[in-house]
């Protein structure tokens, strides 16, 4: 249950079309449900507007497939982030129904089409090169997934700078601006001083040996002349789209 359908809930409640014990019967689930190795937060959508996801890398394709199945019981949106192709296809054949994003390495499950009326506008994202585009996939995958209408441009890097002008379009017209780029990382910097939406930069690990794993670029991005951009963590395009979306969802009133 997310935010929406509790205030929903608590209005029927209010206005007489729904009793007191059905309210409880749709509230009856603990927040946290305790399978083997997991502890799952049902609540979490409630207490932040983001789901509970699943962190796949490190896990095994059942242990997902555990997580998964109880998160999915509950109608709840599933996201499954850093799960390889071969890990995804197990998976899927325990959970059938479930959609891969290979560039993206994410399974999802339940997701529904973006609600323009529930967001500010369009998350766009941008990354440099070719070789930066499963970071910013990760991060677009993740964004559409939590309801958000996501636009992109890859390869626009600022060695030919032409090709971010030739985009300025999809600038003007983006409410949270995702900008993905390894090697010196400049390309945030460049866009931040563009547009007067919030820009979220990531680093990507891509580079030659000087770049230390993306170090470089996440130092370049936090020593950004532009003002007010956010920079998350090397590779993270899962926690830009997060973000990503916590800006562009309309505040309830």
């Amino acid at each position: 249950m997310d935010q929406t359908k509790l205030i929903h809930l608590l209005s029927c409640v209010q206005q007489g079309q729904c009793s007191v014990e059905d309210a409880v019967s749709q509230l009856q689930y603990l927040p946290s449900e305790v399978i083997a190795d997991a502890c799952i937060d049902h609540h979490r959508t409630i207490r932040t507007g983001r789901p509970e996801v699943i962190y796949g890398e490190s896990k095994t394709a059942e242990q997902i497939a555990a997580i998964a199945t109880a998160i999915l019981m509950r109608k709840a949106i599933l996201m499954a982030t850093r799960v390889d192709r071969m890990k995804a296809e197990q998976v899927r054949a325990l959970v059938p129904g479930l959609q891969y994003h290979e560039k993206a390495r994410i399974l999802v499950g339940n997701v529904r089409e973006p609600d323009i009326t529930t967001c500010r506008g369009t998350i766009v994202v941008l990354c440099a090169g070719t070789s930066d585009i499963p970071v910013a996939e990760e991060a677009r995958i993740t964004a559409l997934s939590l309801g958000h209408p996501v636009e992109t441009a890859y390869d626009i890097g600022i060695a030919g700078l032409h090709r971010l002008l030739d985009n300025q379009h999809l600038l003007k017209m983006a409410s949270v601006l995702i900008v993905v780029a390894g090697m010196e990382g400049a390309l945030p910097s460049v866009v931040g001083g563009l547009v007067s939406c919030p820009v979220i930069g990531v680093p990507t690990s891509i580079g030659y040996g000087a770049s230390f794993g993306g170090l470089a670029a996440l130092l370049g991005m936090l020593n950004s002349c532009s003002p007010g951009l956010a920079v998350v963590n090397i590779d993270n395009g899962f926690s830009a789209g997060c973000l990503a979306a916590s800006i562009n969802r309309k505040t309830e009133h």
